[in-house]
């Protein structure tokens, strides 16, 4: 009678412990899922924190000449002294100009060029001519911003004077054509992926229909992937808004409202890098400058809440 109890319960003793050893594996599990689902959630969130962050050190650092600012002169004077002894004016309306028009400029040359790129990218090239192009267009992303000031600095300054007969080589056409082909490669990539992202069945029953390529393009994918275009060219927007080293060389660093494209301006991004350097902690170049950061932020803000916006209401459509 033993013998038999000690045959049953061998068996019954290797089950529970299978028992416990899937429980302990499915609350390691758990615990896993849990663990990981907490990273993402903090990972999806970390993004908020850190342009928070951002924008909370900025702002804590120009915050003290607000009390003391008249915001109608910094916005709109054009008179930009820091550094004079008797009366240091702060006026970044020629910055705002500078900005604004090499960033539009820019804009003009890199939209068409980008989405045109991008549909010849993703509908009309194929085999390995497509994939040099996406190769070249990838290195063309990679060159640094320096390096593109050199560029504009020593090659491009030279071809505008001879071609179009200017006194002066860097401008804001000269900071313009870099801006745009530092653009270019982020639209062609959103662009090309929007474009991708269309359900061939669209591209299927049009041909059914007998429409040409250009037909498709035009009617057909335009049509359903302009949300991801229009994201491509916020994109290149913010791209060109935010850049620095580039206009910095690249565009005069002259002070002024820009009367023609061949103008020398100055950007608000160039103004913080050419002299934060030279101010003293706490001075008040110092916390203007860091207002300029707030003003960035400001603008940056209000291109993507249009943006939003826009994309709503197509939507809606």
């Amino acid at each position: 009678m033993s013998t038999l109890t000690t045959r049953h319960s061998a068996p019954d003793d290797a089950a529970t412990v299978s028992r416990g050893a899937r429980q302990r594996r499915g609350w390691l599990d758990l615990l896993g899922e849990r663990v990981i689902e907490s990273l993402i959630h903090l990972c999806g969130f970390s993004a908020i924190i850190f342009v928070f962050g951002i924008f909370f050190f900025v702002f804590r650092e120009g915050a003290p000449f607000l009390a003391k600012l008249d915001f109608g002169g910094f916005l709109f004077s054009t008179e930009w002294f820091p550094t004079s002894q008797t009366q240091a004016k702060y006026g970044v309306g020629a910055l705002i100009v500078g900005t604004l028009s090499v960033t539009f400029l820019a804009m003009a040359i890199a939209v068409p060029f980008g989405l045109g790129a991008a549909i010849f990218v993703s509908e009309f090239c194929t085999g390995k001519a497509k994939e040099t192009l996406k190769v070249v267009i990838e290195l063309l992303a990679a060159i640094p911003s320096v390096v593109w000031g050199f560029i504009g600095l020593t090659v491009m300054s030279p071809i505008i004077i001879n071609t179009f007969h200017v006194p002066i080589g860097v401008n804001m056409f000269n900071g313009a054509l870099l801006l745009a082909l530092m653009s270019v490669p982020i639209m062609v990539s959103i662009g090309e992926d929007a474009l991708k992202a269309v359900p061939d069945t669209y591209r299927e029953a049009s041909l059914a229909l007998g429409a040409t390529k250009w037909q498709i393009v035009r009617r057909v994918l335009l049509p359903a992937a302009k949300n991801g275009l229009l994201a491509a060219v916020l994109l290149g927007v913010g791209r060109a808004i935010g850049e620095t080293m580039a206009v910095l060389m690249a565009t005069g660093h002259s002070v002024r409202i820009p009367h023609s494209i061949f103008d020398p301006i100055r950007t608000l991004t160039a103004t913080i890098a050419a002299e934060l350097g030279e101010t003293s902690k706490g001075s008040d170049h110092y916390q203007v400058l860091f207002l300029i950061g707030i003003l960035l932020f400001s603008i940056t803000f209000v291109v993507n809440l249009t943006a939003d916006l826009i994309v709503k209401g197509i939507r809606k459509k």
